[in-house]
């Protein structure tokens, strides 16, 4: 990765959000995790275009690590096997992920689980996302959200009332500030009904914090 493209990156960036260098940076699982090691080093977590990317910081025990966010217990039990073989290390305004896999860096559709290939590396990612940040973050959503309710509280995602799969609108009145844990696994429970569902039967959903 090259040090103008995350010098870019985090010239619109918070400060960090754990210390650096993490003691445990280092032995983060997944084919690419000695890249997003690399940029964990130079900085270790940080919210960037007013919250709606939230990249995880490793090693902290005071905020939300990417260690604890990828515990099996913590949300991805509840969607069965649609996580194997991911890492998540990264989140957008809505809560969609962002994962390392073998084949490259993915984005994780949080209501169905499906994931889809954005870039082959994390070098990649980061040149994808300094290109296409509205789309990839939802930052204009998150930006008009934020200016009729004020800042985003950390650890919470603008959260859907009624999910985008089942026809939610794309609106800021259907967005909620929820708990960033509670929102995944209630969408979990989603992806899982909506896999394993015929088509026209009904789903449950609801958000527990």
């Amino acid at each position: 990765m090259s040090d103008d493209s995350i010098e870019q990156l985090l010239s619109f960036a918070s400060a960090p959000l754990g210390h650096a260098p993490s003691p445990n940076v280092d032995k983060i699982d997944g084919h690419h995790g000695s890249s997003l090691a690399a940029m964990l080093n130079r900085a270790n977590g940080f919210y960037a275009f007013e919250s709606a990317l939230h990249v995880f910081p490793s090693g902290t025990t005071e905020r939300m690590s990417v260690e604890l966010w990828n515990d099996p217990d913590l949300w991805r039990h509840e969607y069965d096997d649609l996580t194997d073989g991911m890492t998540f290390f990264a989140e957008d305004a809505f809560g969609g992920q962002f994962v390392l896999t073998d084949t490259g860096i993915s984005t994780f559709d949080p209501e169905t689980g499906a994931a889809e290939l954005i870039a082959e590396d994390l070098a990649s990612w980061v040149h994808a996302i300094l290109g296409d940040y509205e789309m990839l973050t939802g930052y204009p959503l998150a930006h008009a959200w934020q200016h009729r309710h004020g800042t985003l509280p950390e650890g919470r995602r603008l959260v859907p009332k009624l999910p985008f799969v089942t026809g939610g609108a794309y609106d800021i009145d259907n967005l909620d500030a929820a708990d960033a844990v509670a929102g995944m696994r209630a969408r979990g429970n989603l992806a899982v009904q909506i896999r394993d569902l015929p088509d026209g039967a009904k789903i449950h959903y609801r958000i527990n914090e």
